[in-house]
């Protein structure tokens, strides 16, 4: 039985990526204006692991909530748990932070971390303002998202003709959503490998696979561009195909950001797009589907969270890499656990508003 509690008070962020950080705690503003004019909405975000069937000793791999702008307000993780490691880890190129926790054999495999998070719409008034060190990392190929080859290739034929960013930006949005579908017998949230996708000319995918192409035909066009993994809280005031509360253990989300100068970092969801046309079974001309693919570049409706922006990673404290950390993930004596399967692997995430 879980019988001791520890706080995390004060997690120290690093400089480079200044929009993506976390917070010691949702800030005095966005407490102050939850449930007023300006839309702020409050929510207790709790993943529960249980390694119990784990012979010897296990590692476990947790994505944070982050803070980012003034939409997402992210308060340090608290946990649960016996006889275990627990500290915050950062990956040291997108600077996410990751909770990690080590049990020795014969300690009790079980933790619950709850994360309180506040958030409001994001719109196109939303600025956020990059380094130029941010920008530069942002632009760079990883090995999933390259920048050469047949993803520049692709890029340039797509902007041919357009000097503006704005109007790049939007030909590769536009030319995604066209040229892409949502595959629904794709496992997860896809992998994004992009290389693979263009060299194989088949364009089904999930959330990760549609906005890493966006990201990496972005980013090959010359315009910092990243994807913001995340997690679905609540349901949608969209489409309800967009919304999941209670049980989310299933609803992690990939999003997309660009960068205009002028603008900041400008939010995009053409995964979004395409999921609405499959699971609402409207095509891409109907009036409603129109409609959303306007929003959806410019605007995030905040039922969603973002966790971090890191591709390519190699977890703390080991040698496992991920193309992406939007799920738990954990090693044991027997090999890495499935984050795919949740009901094995023995965790669930839930979501719960919090009104008063």
């Amino acid at each position: 039985m879980l019988n001791r509690r520890r706080f995390l008070t004060n997690v120290a962020t690093a400089a480079m990526v200044t929009a993506w950080t976390t917070r010691g705690a949702v800030d005095a503003h966005a407490q102050q204006v939850v449930g007023g004019a300006s839309g702020w909405r409050i929510f207790d975000v709790t993943t529960k692991v249980d390694l119990q069937r784990a012979a010897g000793s296990a590692q476990l791999w947790l994505p944070v909530i982050q803070s980012a702008g003034d939409y997402q307000k992210a308060e340090a993780p608290k946990w649960m748990l016996n006889d275990a490691d627990v500290r915050i880890a950062k990956d040291p190129a997108s600077n996410a932070d990751i909770l990690t926790v080590t049990w020795q054999d014969g300690a009790e495999h079980l933790i619950e971390v709850t994360q309180r998070v506040a958030t409001r719409d994001r719109d196109r008034n939303d600025v956020l303002p990059a380094t130029a060190a941010e920008l530069e990392h942002e632009l760079r190929g990883t090995p999933s998202m390259p920048t050469d080859g047949i993803v520049k290739t692709t890029a340039m034929a797509i902007v041919e003709g357009r000097d503006r960013p704005e109007d790049r930006a939007r030909a590769i949005y536009d030319w995604v959503i066209d040229n892409t579908f949502r595959d629904a017998n794709i496992p997860g949230c896809g992998v994004g490998n992009v290389k693979d996708m263009l060299e194989s000319g088949y364009f089904g995918g999930k959330c990760a696979d549609i906005s890493s192409l966006f990201v990496a035909l972005a980013r090959a066009a010359g315009l910092p561009a990243r994807d913001v993994f995340g997690i679905r809280i609540a349901d949608s005031t969209d489409f309800k195909s967009l919304g999941r509360s209670g049980n989310i253990t299933k609803a992690q989300h990939c999003r997309a950001e660009v960068y205009l100068e002028g603008r900041g970092w400008v939010a995009v969801d053409p995964a979004d797009v395409r999921k609405v046309v499959l699971e609402e079974n409207l095509p891409l001309d109907n009036p409603a589907v129109r409609a959303f693919r306007e929003k959806a570049y410019g605007n995030w409706e905040m039922n969603w969270v973002g966790y971090n922006t890191a591709r390519d990673l190699v977890l703390p404290g080991s040698d496992l890499q991920q193309g992406f950390l939007m799920y738990p993930a954990a090693m044991t004596s027997r090999g890495e656990l499935d984050c795919l399967s949740p009901d094995t692997f023995a965790y669930s995430i839930t979501s719960k508003e919090v009104t008063a």
